[in-house]
Order: C-alpha cells, then structure tokens, then sequence
C-alpha cells in the first residue's frame, strides 16, 4: 500500500513537511510506502471555470502546463493520502488551493476518482488559524467519499522557524497517533474489501436553490 503527501509550503523543509514526515513515519513503520510531493513553489493557476473537464471526461484538466494531471493520477493510484498545508491568514495556501480545486473537481467529475481512499489532513502554525485549515482540507476530503482517520486532538502542529515543530510534544503526538490510525485504517479497508465490497457509487443530485 502506499500513502501520498501533499505539502502545501513553499519550504521544502519547514513545519508542514516536518508535520508529514511524522505521520509518514508511523506509515511506514507499518509497511506503507510513502511519498512527499512539494506542491508550494510551484505554478499553479486556479481553476478557470471552463467545464473542459467535464465535457471531456478524460480524467485531466485542461490546463496541461503544471503537474496538476500528473498529481491527479498519483492520487488515484495511491491507497491513501496527507495534505498539509501551512497557515495563510487562517486558511489553506494559495497555491496549495489552487491545486485541490482543480484536482478534486477533475475527480468528482470523473466518477469520483477518489472516492474510498483514505485520506487526513495536517497543518502547521505559528499560533493560530491551524484548525480553521485542517478543516478547509477535510472538507475536501469529505466531499470525495474518502475515509477519514483521527487523532486524538486536532492535526494541527506550531513552530515558526523550519523544525521547531518537534518541540511541540503534543503536536509530535498527534501527528504519531494519526499516523497509526491511518495505517491501522488502510490496513482493515485493503483486508476487508473483499467480503465487505465498498457501496456501488451514484449518481449526483445537484439542488439548486435559486430557480
């Protein structure tokens, strides 16, 4: 089995990473294999709205020149995965953002590419914003019939300067924690699918309130 991580920062070795890396630890000390992409420096443009996506079915955005496409079917290939992200005036980095919206609607108008994975969340902070994040993440998470793992507080870890978040203990703790639940959860999903097959998918209903 094997665990992507998103990493949101621009710093390829700041508290984000750190964070990951921690529940990447207890991953793999379970025997899941995992791998980090650095999503923060890179160029990513938002979603444009033009429903190329959905015309086409294809699995990909039409916007074709940064690794979103390429991320997309890491994603889908993968069992599992972690998005971190720094935090940006209390919510998700822009970049980061850009990418999961258009990600995720890609998936969700492709069948649900995502669904039935497991997938958690983690953020790291100075000193506050960090579960407004986690949530703004999770609500990702939730919308594609992922299966989401906890810890035993909120995912969120504080430092300022790169590394300072191994000196929060419990932060630290809840990264470990989240990291075994994950692997424990992934774990009774891969074993079980067998006898107990996932819910067949359906079709969308989309409600307007506004007519």
């Amino acid at each position: 089995m094997k665990v992507v991580g998103f990493n949101g920062s621009p710093n390829k070795k700041g508290n984000t990473a750190c964070s990951l890396n921690m529940v990447f630890e207890e991953l793999e000390n379970a025997g899941i294999e995992t791998e980090m992409i650095h999503v923060g420096k890179k160029k990513i443009q938002g979603c444009t709205a033009c429903l190329d996506c959905v015309k086409k079915r294809n699995q990909a955005c039409s916007l074709d020149d940064d690794p979103v496409n390429e991320w997309i079917q890491k994603i889908k290939a993968a069992d599992g995965i972690l998005l971190g992200s720094p935090v940006h005036f209390s919510g998700v980095a822009g970049t980061m953002k850009s990418f999961l919206d258009r990600a995720f609607f890609v998936a969700s108008v492709n069948g649900g590419l995502f669904r039935n994975k497991v997938g958690a969340a983690v953020a790291a902070v100075r000193r506050s914003g960090g579960i407004s994040t986690v949530d703004s993440l999770n609500h990702y998470i939730n919308y594609s019939e992922m299966v989401m793992p906890s810890s035993n507080y909120w995912n969120v870890a504080h430092g300022l300067a790169p590394g300072q978040v191994m000196q929060d203990g419990e932060g630290k703790q809840i990264m470990a924690v989240l990291g075994k639940n994950m692997a424990w959860l992934m774990k009774i999903m891969e074993h079980g699918k067998e006898k107990f097959p996932p819910p067949e998918p359906v079709a969308k209903i989309m409600t307007n309130f506004i007519r």
